[in-house]
């Protein structure tokens, strides 16, 4: 039934969620279409943290949620394209200030599908860590996530901190969060914005030259 995925999610029933998807995925449903109600669900949950209803606990849970849903949805979408040549490498986080990985951990997953290397660093990274991780790599596409206006100067001084150690002019740097745009983007001294995780991939695929 439509919409059951998002109550079991925004309620947090883990056994409810997992149940489901994979009725659904025995079902013959599109996976993709799977990851969009889950995003709909994790939009309302933090919706609820922002009000004050959930709390930090309560998000955390429902980012692990969302982290088993892709382990379940990712080999149906892989299936046939288990060979695929990586396309770049791209390094991921949510800047420091900020813990919501509500679509963070979606854009990885699209980035993986669609042949990116993708190193995430998880949320409340630190600027350095970016830059580190820049260098381990040798990234040539940076995500930076958050959906609190706090962390903005985050966003601002992580772009700094890419720029100061010599990184800028061999990066493209993309920002994403349900609070962030165009103006957002230019403010933090990004690249661009994306919209959602397809956004993502295809700013990534548009820079790495791929059609």
């Amino acid at each position: 039934m439509t919409g059951d995925l998002v109550s079991a999610l925004t309620n947090l029933d883990e056994k409810a969620c997992m149940a489901i998807v994979r009725r659904r995925l025995d079902a013959g449903q599109d996976p993709l279409e799977i990851l969009d109600e889950a995003k709909d669900a994790m939009g309302i949950v933090g919706q609820r943290f922002a009000d004050g209803e959930y709390f930090i606990a309560e998000l955390i849970f429902s980012g692990e949620l969302m982290r088993q849903i892709g382990e379940l949805v990712k080999p149906r979408l892989t299936q046939n394209a288990a060979q695929t040549k990586r396309l770049g490498a791209v390094v991921l986080g949510t800047v420091a200030g900020d813990i919501h990985n509500l679509g963070l951990n979606i854009v990885d997953l699209m980035l993986d599908l669609n042949g990116f290397e993708v190193h995430n660093l998880g949320v409340d990274v630190p600027a350095q860590r970016f830059v580190e991780k820049i260098e381990a790599t040798g990234a040539s596409i940076v995500g930076l996530s958050s959906m609190l206006t706090l962390a903005y100067d985050s966003m601002k001084q992580t772009v700094e901190a890419i720029q100061a150690a010599g990184f800028r002019d061999k990066v493209k740097i993309m920002i994403g969060g349900s609070q962030v745009n165009d103006e957002i983007a230019r403010y933090v001294g990004a690249d661009a914005y994306g919209e959602d995780a397809m956004a993502a991939v295809r700013l990534s695929k548009e820079w790495m030259g791929v059609k």
